[in-house]
C-alpha cells in the first residue's frame, strides 16, 4: 500500500515512521524545509519539503497513484484542502483528515473526507467516560444535526419499568440501541426498560434536555 502523510509534526513523523517499518510504500510532505531536512535525516529519503495544499506538488510526490492521503497537519483548513485535491483531482481512494477543532467535523464530512481523526473528540471521550451516570454521554456526531448519546438508566430513571412506545419521545429523536449485561440489542416498541440499561439514542442537539428528562431525569434548574 502506498500512503501519503502530509504534515511532518510528531503525528506525521510516527505515522510515516512505523507505516514504513510496516513495509508499506509511504512518503511524508512538510512544507518547513528546516523540519523536512530534520525528519529526513532520521527517516531517509522519503521526504518531500514541499507544501501538500499545491496540486503540483501533491502531483511531485505521487498523489496520482496514492491508495490513501493522510492530512495530519496542525491546520484544519489545510487538511480539508489537502483531502479535497487527493479525492477530486487524484482520485485518491481513501482521504484521512486530522480534524483539531470538532465543531469543524461536520463540513469534513459533507465535504467527503472518508475517516476523520479527532484528538481533542478523543481525549473529551475519555474523559466523559468518567462523567457521572446523571448526564448524557456524547458518543460521536452522526451528522452537522445529529449526535450519537448514551444515557445509564438508574432506579431513579424515570424510564424504568416503560416500554420505548411509553416515553413518547421527541420529535427529531430515537433510541437505537440498548445494552443489557453487556450485551447489544435492538429495542422495539414493546421493550421495558430496566435500571442499569445503557440505553443508546441519536437525535438533534436541541431534543437532548426532551431525552435527558425522559431517560435520567430533569436537568437541574441552574
Amino acid at each position: 500500500m502506498f500512503v501519503l502523510v502530509v504534515g511532518g509534526g510528531k503525528v506525521g513523523y510516527y505515522l510515516t515512521r512505523e507505516l514504513s517499518e510496516s513495509g508499506h510504500e509511504v512518503v511524508l510532505m512538510e512544507k518547513d524545509r528546516g523540519r523536512a531536512d530534520q525528519i529526513a535525516d532520521e527517516i531517509g529519503s522519503i521526504v518531500v519539503a514541499k507544501d501538500g495544499c499545491e496540486g503540483s506538488a501533491l502531483a511531485d510526490a505521487g498523489a496520482n497513484r496514492a491508495d490513501v492521503v493522510a492530512a495530519v497537519t496542525g491546520d484544519d483548513e489545510d487538511n480539508l484542502v489537502i483531502c479535497q485535491m487527493a479525492k477530486h483531482h487524484f482520485a485518491v481512494p481513501k482521504t484521512i483528515a486530522r480534524v483539531n477543532n470538532p465543531k469543524n467535523e461536520p463540513l469534513f464530512k459533507h465535504l467527503g473526507v472518508d475517516e476523520l481523526i479527532s484528538p481533542t473528540r478523543m481525549i473529551l471521550g475519555s474523559i466523559e467516560q468518567d462523567i457521572p451516570v446523571h448526564e448524557l454521554l456524547h458518543l460521536a456526531p452522526l451528522s452537522h444535526e445529529f449526535e450519537l448519546v448514551e444515557a445509564q438508566l438508574t432506579v431513579e430513571s424515570p424510564a424504568v419499568g416503560r416500554t420505548l412506545l411509553q416515553l413518547q419521545l421527541p420529535s427529531g429523536c430515537s433510541v437505537v440501541a440498548l445494552v443489557r449485561d453487556e450485551i447489544a440489542q435492538a429495542v422495539g416498541p414493546d421493550t421495558v426498560f430496566r435500571a442499569g440499561d445503557k440505553v443508546i439514542a441519536a437525535g438533534r442537539a436541541e431534543c437532548e434536555p426532551a431525552l435527558h428528562g425522559m431517560l435520567i431525569g430533569a436537568l437541574p434548574v441552574a
